[in-house]
């Protein structure tokens, strides 16, 4: 089986994420800013990863998934990674902030998405990955937990 891991990060916290998960799977890891269509030839098992940033997934990333023609995906496992402020370890989080992403989500799910417009057969356990304050670093266990749910795919 050939793995492939696509993220992009801001302040690295997605991008140690990426890394321990391609090491957990013995997969190569790209930041989507070097990966390419052609870079998923041969892949039976692409994990996308972002930080959520707007309620979203950042430009680059979904650009890159919206780049793919339709179908080019079909025969893929997929899924989707975030990492998100933790209203647990956040001081204080804005309770507006937290509505807001209750409301109109994550950068997770909405990966999960695209992969499955774009034919990937998505697996359906999707990781949420927390940070502590809005830039990090990652919450405390959360690199284990990667290695972890990367595991179980």
């Amino acid at each position: 089986m050939s793995t492939l891991v696509i993220y992009d990060s801001v302040y690295g916290n997605t991008e140690k994420i990426a890394q321990a998960v391609g090491a957990a799977l013995g997969a190569r890891v790209l930041k989507v800013a070097d990966a390419a269509p052609a870079d998923l030839q041969g892949c039976t098992l692409l994990l996308v990863g972002s930080p959520t940033h707007a309620f979203g997934a950042l430009p680059n990333v979904k650009g890159f998934l919206a780049s793919l023609p339709a179908g080019s995906l079909a025969g893929v496992r997929a899924e989707a990674f975030d990492t998100r402020f933790s209203a647990k370890t956040t001081p204080q989080p804005p309770k507006f902030l937290k509505l807001m992403a209750d409301t109109f989500g994550y950068a997770a799910e909405k990966l999960e998405k695209q992969l499955a417009r774009k034919g990937a057969q998505v697996i359906g356990k999707a990781g949420q990955f927390s940070i502590d304050g809005n830039e990090g670093p990652l919450s405390d266990g959360e690199l284990e937990r990667a290695v972890q749910w990367a595991r179980s795919l």
